[in-house]
């Protein structure tokens, strides 16, 4: 298992962007989050796709939000969607929205969505119609595909899946406990069924890819536990995903940068009390620390 560290990282660089005129270069992202009741998830991974260096980003979102989106964040083009009766986007999107995604370079689907049914066939109509981008499964869009995995195996190697602890007990229909014990095997096993790169979120985050390796992040801090956190965590992925890391790449690095976030927060608020809105200001100089370090 490799350790990811600095040094790691450096070894392994982002892709630079010294001659790009255009923010086309920078590569598109389109994030599909949020609900009636948790609007702001999609805030949240905008706001880490664009502070991780995407060129251009679209939100997709429930229509009652889309309008204050629309004004908290003037750097993107947001979609309103349809809702269900439970607050959830209609699976029917699928119809404006997959042209969409099959004109970027990663999909976020997932943060802050609810109404189980209504994610499950909104995820499985974008995936089963939609070639070419990366996509990113956050949250209920990871739990609820497990029941079609053959769709997941079609983007081998271009699916990264996000979950924590919780969601990962869901997926392999286990108990929370067999999944504290070894996180590790676990999203090896998640990864085997799924074709994905696999970040088990946690104290410690197991990132596991198909071909069989691992890497270990133990960089984070008990601040990085709160309310959002993990959706700025699925942005920040998505976004050095569309700059054109790859999928291995891309986890490790959204992962420790997320981690490092969380530590200089630390230093400046405490070690709890920062809020996940602080943590995508962080990113451009960790990235940049990273690199010139």
């Amino acid at each position: 298992m490799q350790k990811v560290t600095p040094s790691y990282l450096r070894a392994n660089p982002l892709p630079e962007h010294e001659g790009a005129a255009d923010k086309q270069e920078r590569g598109r992202v389109l994030v599909i989050a949020g609900s009636v009741e948790i609007p702001g998830a999609a805030l949240l991974a905008a706001l880490g796709a664009l502070r991780a260096g995407a060129g251009v980003l679209q939100v997709a979102t429930c229509q009652s939000a889309a309008g204050p989106l629309r004004m908290a964040m003037p750097e993107a083009m947001v979609v309103g969607c349809g809702e269900t009766p439970a607050g959830g986007i209609q699976p029917s999107e699928a119809v404006r929205l997959g042209p969409l995604a099959r004109d970027c370079d990663a999909v976020l689907i997932g943060p802050g969505m609810v109404d189980d049914e209504a994610v499950a066939e909104l995820t499985l109509l974008l995936l089963g119609e939609t070639f070419g981008p990366h996509f990113v499964l956050d949250a209920q869009s990871f739990v609820q595909m497990r029941r079609h995995l053959e769709v997941l195996k079609r983007h081998r190697h271009r699916l990264v899946t996000t979950p924590h602890p919780g969601e990962m007990t869901k997926f392999l229909n286990l108990k929370r406990d067999v999944v504290d014990r070894d996180p590790n095997g676990c999203a090896q096993r998640a990864s085997e069924m799924t074709g994905a790169v696999v970040a088990l979120k946690g104290a410690e985050t197991h990132i596991v890819s198909p071909s069989g390796k691992s890497w270990l992040c133990d960089h984070g801090c008990i601040g990085l536990a709160t309310s959002g956190s993990g959706d700025t965590l699925a942005g920040i992925l998505a976004g050095l995903l569309a700059r054109g890391a790859g999928v291995d790449r891309a986890a490790c690095w959204s992962v420790f940068i997320h981690a490092e976030a969380g530590r200089r927060l630390t230093k400046s608020y405490g070690r709890v009390g920062f809020l996940a809105r602080e943590i995508p200001q962080e990113v451009p100089r960790i990235m940049e620390d990273l690199q010139n370090g």
